[in-house]
């Protein structure tokens, strides 16, 4: 059985809720990852930021990102996978929910990401082309 943490990408990092997004695109940046999951006082996941949240909801908006914390871009409920599911379940995970980057969870810390790359690794092309059409499929 192939596992979510045989496939992530494992050493994610945290950006906590009341970082600015300034320094959020700056961790990015340093990391070079488009994503980071944002972490509350307890270090619980509470949301995930993109490069494009960053981008799209703030810039575009307006807004400074010095001023705008990544607690103020955390929506919704946060998914996530624990480290020992298997990887059809990271694959209905993503594609029901249609997200790309998935936090991986083992004793409620985090422990890396599962991204379209990640798969890509992993599984085969039916699969891949399977799994893109369904987190790119309009509503």
């Amino acid at each position: 059985m192939t596992t979510a943490a045989d496939i992530m990408h494992p050493g994610a990092q945290w950006i906590p809720a009341t970082e600015t997004l300034d320094r959020a695109a700056q961790l990015m940046a340093r990391l070079g990852v488009g994503a980071l999951p944002i972490s509350d006082a307890a270090e619980r996941l509470c949301g995930i930021l993109t490069d494009r949240d960053i981008v799209v909801n703030c810039v575009a908006m307006g807004h400074d990102p010095a001023k705008v914390t990544c607690g103020d871009m955390a929506h919704g409920t946060p998914r996530w996978i624990d480290a020992g599911a298997d990887v059809t379940d990271v694959l209905e995970e993503m594609q029901s929910h249609q997200i790309r980057r998935l936090p991986v969870i083992r004793d409620k810390r985090l422990v890396g990401m599962i991204s379209e790359a990640d798969l890509a690794q992993h599984l085969s092309d039916d699969q891949m082309a399977t799994f893109v059409e369904k987190v790119y499929a309009r509503a």
